[in-house]
């Protein structure tokens, strides 16, 4: 599927509920020593490997004896607290013929999104692999009620890809029962490479049926265009394909490619873009979209219209353009309150309204980030 390439500094695995289990709070442990074999000898050729293993919440249904995945909430969480455990344990046993010590780290989207937490999650990890343990990162279902109620991550397929836009990861594969992105409306195949995400190749995804699984393909084509705009290219690939791990960083593994964006974001600016929950929108005119898509400039309030929803200065808001469609992300200046005052008007205007103001961009350049 793709060429040879130079071995990775670093690869974030995502492995599915549906490749580690073999039905309702069964864990298939031959695959997942076998997972762990591949790892093992990724790492000893210099690559560093994170993990983001599902699973937890289908084990704890199993050891509970339930065969549908609970709609309650505070069942799910309680699911989670059991199966995280044994979920642990076997990643523990697969590792530990290898000489691997594993380190469980579990997150919320809160982690990721307060800017103080988001460097120490790094920091963290970066001190794990230093150790030389493998990192395997999960969603704090346990007890983080938003997480599992819908104002979440999305699924562990998103999570993945923050995890590999926090680390500048090259690689990450999301492996699970899904072969790759197929066409299901032209070929049948699966599609070896997409070379940008575009509307077409977002209408090939599914949803999923699984009792114990979230998502879909839909999740992993979302997860692959966050990690590409970080430059981190994404394999979406089956799972229990043997040796897939190697087969694909090698470009002879069968499955769907995501190549990378030409230039990755910078830090911050994939922080602003991926790791927060906009508190509101601002709305632009036609004019203002090429001048903050195309020329990279700051949002002047002579290009607002509007704004939707409540948010104070600093808030990290969505920005639309006039037919709605949300085509940035940054740190407004000004409140939702000010924005009817300051929208449409010219500099000048604007610094005879805010005499002792230092600042008079709406989102400063380099608080923002294109979508």
């Amino acid at each position: 599927m793709l060429t040879p390439r130079k071995r990775p500094a670093r690869v974030i695995v995502k492995l599915g509920t549906g490749v580690l289990t073999s039905g309702v709070g069964r864990l298939d442990t031959a695959r997942i020593s076998d997972f762990c074999a591949q790892l093992a000898a990724l790492r000893a050729s210099g690559t560093e490997v994170i993990v983001v293993s599902s699973g937890a919440i289908g084990l704890g249904m199993g050891r509970l004896g339930l065969s549908r995945r609970p709609s309650d909430t505070a069942k799910k969480q309680a699911c989670a607290a059991v199966g995280q455990s044994l979920l642990m344990e076997t990643w523990q046993a697969g590792f530990a013929p290898h000489g691997i010590t594993v380190a469980q780290v579990l997150l919320t989207h809160e982690d990721l999104r307060a800017r103080a937490r988001h460097l120490g999650v790094k920091e963290t990890l970066a001190q794990v692999i230093g150790y030389g343990a493998v990192p395997i990162i999960n969603e704090n279902d346990a007890v983080s009620a938003a997480e599992i109620a819908g104002i979440r991550f999305g699924d562990n397929d998103t999570l993945s890809a923050m995890v590999a836009s926090l680390v500048r990861a090259q690689f990450l594969l999301i492996l699970s029962t899904a072969p790759g992105l197929i066409d299901l409306k032209g070929t049948g195949r699966v599609v070896p490479v997409v070379e940008r995400i575009t509307p077409e190749i977002e209408a090939m995804a599914g949803g999923t049926t699984s009792e114990t699984a979230v998502g879909g393909m839909v999740s992993k084509i979302s997860a692959a265009r966050i990690a590409t705009k970080s430059g981190c290219g994404v394999f979406i690939a089956n799972g229990a394909e043997p040796g897939i791990v190697e087969r694909l960083l090698s470009g002879t593994g069968p499955g769907t490619f995501f190549v990378p964006s030409g230039l990755p974001l910078e830090s911050r600016k994939s922080w602003l873009a991926h790791f927060q929950r906009p508190s509101g929108t601002i709305t632009i005119n036609i004019c203002a979209v090429p001048v903050l898509r195309d020329e990279g400039r700051s949002l002047l309030a002579v290009g607002v219209t509007g704004s939707r929803g409540e948010f104070a200065a600093g808030d990290v808001v969505d920005i639309a353009g006039p037919e709605g469609a949300v085509i940035a992300r940054g740190k407004s200046s000004f409140s939702s309150e000010e924005i009817p005052r300051i929208a449409g008007k010219k500099g000048e205007e604007l610094r005879a309204l805010y005499p002792g103001r230092s600042r008079v961009e709406v989102v400063h350049r380099n608080d923002l980030a294109l979508l």
